[in-house]
């Protein structure tokens, strides 16, 4: 496989704005999605008024948000607050770049592969984005100048802190079976070899659950619980910059999915159907649980969520790093 970066350089460019988009219309239609998932799993409609089946609701929200009034706390610090969201969204768009998405066509005398960047640290990478993205919630509830924003950020980055380091852990397996950080390099070793779901299932596991709660997702919502801290971190933000938030949420559950694709579940592979076809049919697959697990679970208490990150998904994912590098020093 050529994993080279394409040439020339006016092919990424092309589909650097061809992924951010895609990203972005999927992020928009998550949010029909998951409405209408939950409202069939509660045996309701969703939302069916805008557009047939509701499918204009994204563009209604995004012109409400667009026209909604933007105020902000009078003591609140200018540039880091207006700043804050837009890290966050720019963290979570930026780590697809290094997700691939389908393997190598040539058109013409052309080259095009089906990633942005083969970069050789590309999963480093994707948590050094992740953990710069805990400063914009940090940030912005800090610089909110609010009591409930700052308790609300610091929860958040409790919770990420926590789980972060089980995230982390649960992938070393696949480094060591992959031999690589690359992340083509291990989408190519699972197509030589099998796909990394079997072997790695206990890390697989400690990397779904790590995953919801990295993208403070229920039962792992304790940042925004509604009930104790009116909104956590983005307390005091309206408009297009609490959207802004909203946007970097549902990236994160995409970006996480298609991690997860990638690692675990032979990313593009799969018999008959085109590459991309099958990445998304797969990354559908994973958005769907999220959504489902959202409709079935209550939320759990804080001092429930912070055990169960220490106590329980910590030693299990070091553990399955250390067998696995034992197994594969042995074979």
């Amino acid at each position: 496989m050529d994993s080279g970066l394409n040439q020339p350089w006016w092919i990424d460019l092309i589909k650097a704005l061809i992924v951010i988009n895609l990203v972005m219309a999927a992020f928009a239609y998550c949010t029909w999605l998951e409405r209408k998932l939950l409202g069939r799993m509660q045996l309701r409609y969703g939302p069916n008024r805008a557009g047939p089946f509701g499918l204009l609701q994204p563009i209604a929200d995004l012109v409400k948000l667009l026209r909604k009034e933007s105020f902000f706390p009078a003591n609140a610090i200018d540039l880091l607050y207006i700043a804050a969201p837009a890290v966050a969204c720019f963290t979570a768009l930026a780590a697809f770049s290094v997700i691939p998405f389908g393997g190598v066509w040539h058109v013409g005398d052309y080259v095009i592969t089906g990633w942005i960047a083969n970069v050789s640290i590309g999963l480093l990478l994707i948590f050094a984005l992740g953990a710069i993205g805990i400063y914009a919630f940090l940030v912005g509830g800090w610089a909110s100048e609010s009591k409930y924003s700052l308790l609300g950020s610091m929860r958040t980055a409790a919770q990420l802190v926590s789980y972060e380091v089980s995230l982390a852990l649960s992938v070393l397996g696949v480094v060591i079976m992959g031999k690589s950080l690359s992340l083509v390099d291990i989408v190519a070793e699972q197509q030589a070899t099998i796909w990394f779901a079997a072997p790695q299932f206990v890390g697989l596991l400690v990397f779904f659950v790590a995953g919801i709660a990295e993208t403070n997702r229920p039962p792992f919502d304790l940042p925004e619980a509604e009930q104790e801290l009116v909104a956590g971190y983005h307390t005091e933000y309206s408009g297009m910059r609490f959207g802004l938030y909203s946007t970097a949420e549902y990236i994160n559950m995409i970006t996480l999915s298609g991690l997860a694709v990638t690692l675990f579940f032979g990313g593009w592979g799969g018999p008959w159907l085109p590459g991309p076809l099958w990445f998304l049919l797969k990354l559908g697959a994973f958005i769907f649980v999220f959504i489902w697990l959202r409709a079935t679970l209550p939320r759990l208490r804080y001092d429930q969520l912070m055990r169960f990150g220490w106590k329980v998904l910590l030693p299990v994912a070091t553990l399955n790093a250390l067998v696995t590098a034992i197994l594969v020093a042995l074979l």
